[in-house]
């Protein structure tokens, strides 16, 4: 078999994009056939947006809902800005699988299932009580029933592993039929799973030959009867590589360092949906790149801001719990005035909350969540691939005005991948740090005319030694002070200089007409969805715009007067409306709308479409 071979003939359907949703146990290994559907898909030259799904529960019983993971993809041409609404193909391993998802499918949508697995055992596990594939209740859909416990075994009667270390490549037998279903190519995976089982060579060899095995079930039986091409996407010359917003988020900070000619320190506590970040540094650790993984969120965040202080770029990275536990070791980094970057990996709350799903509900608490008057700056990523040059910004921007800067990512763009254009060293910002003055000038808390930094002096620096700490500072030399004056004045220094960063936010980009009746804004995870929304609205002839934000805190200079420009204003929002009220007292008038959505999973261009032509209809 090869992928060049003779095939049937069968329809070449080409469309613009595809989504596919692969589904089972975590068992079953979804995550990884899905990463490796999109590195094809990338190789093949579309554009993709992924969403990884992963159950709550670590270890749920096996077949049950609970135990359920997910992997979305749409693919295709430059019109892919988000995984999709609703999956065109469906591939499920189990009937748990099928019972979760089905909800999300349209009617004629390809449902290909492993009907070896829909068992009397597994269908009451998943709450039925009779065989969907069987019993007519898919006739709306276009199911196709592939038996692939039993191809997988004859595939490997001669492998001589064990049933258990058989059966566990039958994922791979499902991913072979979707490479021939959309024509991509085998030689990528191929390769991969050489790397992957390098130490056990028969279990490659295993997982190579059911993959070409399910590529050939597909090309040579009678149940498949059409293939799609997805179109290729128009993209700028330049070389690419597939990443997560957690890996983008890494190389941004490896990058920041080496611009800036210091030692990156990441300082991190392992949690969900953040942990990736700590995991690719590690892999880059040299003299250059140094990874501490602290005994706590606590630990973590001190160990950033003593880093910060010896003069290192300091980054530390996090959810929302663990924000929770940092505030007050931020709140030291506002009142020593140094530069780290925070990265809030957000997911869903209060507590524990829903640890694997996203939402966008730390924006409040990222803004104002520390005690006492202590402001700093606050970015928000909009996209896997934007989590690079969101964090390399806020790296940028910690350094020129010596203040920690938190960075919100969430859990749909950490785990979600997307294709990187790897930028060339002419593109990348300029760093600037106020230079140092002379020995016998310097004090801790001089400022710079301009951005009113203090000189950031590494500690022990020859001339420049110095303590810091969380008391209260003098103006100028840094001394402990208790002057109510004093007070007052670092008080406004600290907030007038986060209040100075207005000046790099560049004018705000409007998607659509500068005025009309509605403008949609949006922050964070919701540009795809928004995006997608309003261009259909668009090509509908509805008289609707867009704006999205990546300055959080301070807001751009010139939103407010681009949304007096319009008769209304809707903030779609993965909350219960925080952007919102940070909105209605900074930009008086007419309150904004909400469209909120705390369901663990993100909005979708469908949700907010529904939601423009219903504002539009009342006005």
């Amino acid at each position: 078999m090869s992928d060049t071979g003779k095939e049937k003939n069968v329809n070449v359907s080409e469309l613009s994009s595809v989504t596919v949703r692969f589904a089972g146990d975590s068992g079953d290994g979804i995550q990884l056939v899905g990463n490796q559907f999109a590195s094809a898909t990338a190789v093949a030259g579309n554009d993709l947006s992924t969403l990884p799904d992963y159950p709550a529960e670590i270890r749920a019983p096996a077949g049950t809902l609970a135990g359920v993971s997910g992997f979305q993809i749409s693919f295709g041409d430059e019109s892919v800005m988000t995984p999709g609404n609703k999956p065109n193909v469906l591939v499920v391993m189990n009937p748990a699988a099928l019972a979760v998802n089905l909800k999300n499918l349209d009617k004629g949508a390809i449902i290909i299932a492993n009907s070896d697995a829909f068992a009397a055992a597994a269908l009451e596990k998943a709450g039925y009580k009779a065989n969907p594939l069987e019993d007519g209740t898919l006739d709306n859909y276009r199911v196709i029933a592939v038996p692939a416990n039993t191809m997988t075994e004859n595939a490997l009667k001669d492998s001589g592993l064990e049933k258990a270390q058989v059966l566990k490549c039958k994922n791979f037998y499902m991913l072979g039929i979707m490479f021939w279903m959309y024509g991509l190519p085998l030689k990528p995976t191929q390769d991969w799973i050489d790397v992957k089982f390098k130490k056990v060579p028969a279990v490659a060899e295993a997982n190579k030959k059911v993959l070409e095995a399910g590529y050939d079930y597909a090309e040579t039986t009678e149940i498949f009867d059409a293939r799609f091409q997805a179109r290729k996407s128009a993209v700028a010359p330049g070389k690419y590589r597939n990443l997560t917003g957690n890996e983008a988020a890494a190389y941004a900070l490896i990058t920041a360092a080496k611009l800036l000619k210091r030692k990156l320190f990441y300082g991190s506590y392992p949690i969900t949906p953040a942990s990736e970040i700590l995991h690719t540094l590690a892999k880059h650790r040299s003299n250059d790149v140094v990874v501490f993984q602290a005994e706590d969120e606590i630990a973590a965040m001190c160990s950033t801001v003593g880093a910060a202080f010896a003069g290192e770029l300091a980054a530390t990275g996090t959810s929302g719990p663990g924000l929770s536990l940092k505030a007050e070791a931020i709140g030291l980094g506002v009142i020593t005035e140094l530069p780290m970057v925070i990265i809030d990996v957000q997911r869903g709350g209060p507590s524990t909350g829903l640890p694997t799903k996203t939402e966008q509900s730390d924006l409040l608490q990222a803004v104002f969540g520390r005690h006492g008057e202590s402001p700093l700056v606050v970015l928000a990523a909009s996209s896997p691939a934007d989590c690079f040059a969101t964090t390399l910004e806020a790296a940028r921007i910690a350094v020129k005005y010596m203040t920690p800067v938190i960075v919100l990512s969430n859990s749909y763009l950490s785990n979600g991948s997307e294709p990187f254009r790897i930028p060339r060293l002419s593109e990348l910002p300029r760093f600037e740090t106020s230079p140092l003055p002379p020995p016998d000038q310097f004090k801790p808390y001089m400022r710079d005319a301009d951005t009113l930094a203090r000189p950031w002096a590494g500690a022990g620096l020859k001339g420049y030694e110095h303590r810091i700490g969380g008391l209260e500072k003098a103006e100028g030399t840094g001394a402990i002070s208790y002057d109510p004056e004093n007070h007052q004045r670092m008080t406004d220094l600290r907030a007038e200089k986060v209040a100075r960063v207005v000046r790099e936010i560049p004018p705000t980009r409007i998607y659509g007409q500068a005025e009309g009746e509605l403008l949609v804004v949006g922050w964070g995870s919701t540009y795809g969805a928004i995006t997608s929304a309003v261009a259909e609205a668009r090509k509908e002839g509805l008289s609707v715009s867009s704006i999205h934000l990546r300055h959080i805190w301070p807001l751009p200079p010139d939103l407010c007067q681009l949304m007096r420009h319009f008769r209304r204003v809707l903030v779609p929002e993965e909350n219960t409306g925080q952007l919102r009220m940070l909105l209605r007292p900074t930009c008086a008038g007419e309150p904004p709308l909400g469209l909120n959505k705390v369901q663990g999973q993100p909005l979708n261009s469908d949700e907010i479409l529904a939601r423009i032509k219903e504002v539009l209809r009342e006005n």
